[in-house]
């Protein structure tokens, strides 16, 4: 990927992340030098994707030591902006699982705590790649073999979500490589319309054919013989294979279990909570009702007044016995057959 399609890069004495609140229309970057800053940009979604907060989690550990330094805070303090950053999004698990083991390193000093991050950036470049393989050859072997593929998604699940190439959308880049992808339909995904803004802007970056569509329209899409399949990321797994993604995700499980076509979730290991047993322990989170009650960039969608109020989760949970592929870059699952996370990856 270019240097200006990586979501998180460490500059060296920054965290440097792609706006993405500012996508489709404004490619920029911010420069984070504080602990502060990178919590608010991780929670307004300026950096977003499971994948793509655990990394700038980890690179904000050493945002948090630098800090510390030029502050002269005590042991306390530094942890306490560690535990701060840490819960910024409580429902995607990557951004505690990196902050941990960055955290775990700090009695080693600073290069130390540079080493793991750069080392958990790594990783997710790699895993990305290995999915991305492994989910195309599923795809291949289970759907078809002799004809490009119409594909659904849901979120934004790419370079701008991931350290790489993306989880699901790694899988359709992958496919497209092949020449496998006729066209993707793409949910545009609430609250944020992270699939119409951003999604939609990374297959038109790569040519590839694609289609936005409301949310409410995913499940007669499904329904209506329209795709073959749906991929899509994840926040958070179970022991059990539920699956917590953005708000949605579910509508689309139960419109491809009703038609019988594959429901496949790609995420990296990270993202599979082996300590969590099933979906009803994961915090949903519960994201301002302006986004609901207003329109993005202004004016109103509901009655102006303290009557309407909004429910407005992030995330649903999609259990487990619909998940037909649960890919990682330990390779596929086919967790509605019986193969939990659990069982084989413990």
């Amino acid at each position: 990927m270019s240097h200006e399609l990586r979501a998180v890069e460490w500059t060296g004495t920054s965290l440097s992340l792609i706006d993405q609140t500012a996508l489709p229309g404004t490619l920029r970057r911010l420069d984070i030098r504080d602990v502060e800053s990178l919590i608010d940009a991780v929670v307004r979604l300026a950096v977003r994707g499971a994948p793509a907060i655990g990394a700038a989690g980890a690179y904000g550990v050493a945002l948090a030591v630098a800090q510390a330094g030029r502050e002269n805070w005590t042991d306390g303090r530094l942890a306490d902006a560690v535990a701060r950053l840490r819960a910024a999004r409580p429902t995607a698990v990557n951004l505690a699982v990196c902050v941990d083991r960055v955290a775990a390193r700090i009695p080693e000093g600073r290069d130390a705590v540079l080493a793991e991050a750069d080392a958990i950036l790594r990783q997710d470049l790699a895993a990305n790649r290995a999915m991305a393989e492994a989910g195309a050859d599923w795809l291949v072997e289970r759907v078809a073999a002799d004809r490009p593929l119409r594909i659904l998604t849901h979120c934004n699940t790419g370079a701008l979500a991931t350290a790489g190439i993306g989880t699901a959308l790694g899988v359709i880049r992958e496919l497209h490589g092949r020449g496998l992808v006729e066209t993707v339909y793409v949910d545009e995904t609430r609250p944020l319309l992270q699939g119409a803004r951003l999604t939609a802007w990374e297959l038109a970056q790569e040519g590839i054919p694609h289609r936005v569509q409301a949310d409410a329209a995913a499940a007669a899409t499904v329904v209506g013989g329209l795709v073959d399949a749906a991929v899509v990321g994840a926040d958070r797994i179970t022991r059990n294979g539920d699956t917590a993604n953005k708000t949605g995700t579910l509508g689309v499980a139960l419109a491809c279990a009703h038609a019988g076509l594959p429901f496949m979730v790609a995420a990296p290991s990270d993202t599979i909570d082996l300590a969590t047993a099933t979906g009803a322990s994961i915090p949903i989170e519960q994201r301002g009702e302006e986004e609901v009650l207003n329109l993005i960039g202004g004016g109103i969608t509901a009655p102006d007044g303290t009557r309407t109020r909004a429910h407005n989760p992030a995330f649903d949970v999609t259990p487990g016995t619909l998940v037909t592929a649960l890919v990682s870059e330990r390779g596929v699952l086919e967790v509605a057959a019986g193969q939990l996370p659990g069982d084989h990856w413990d």
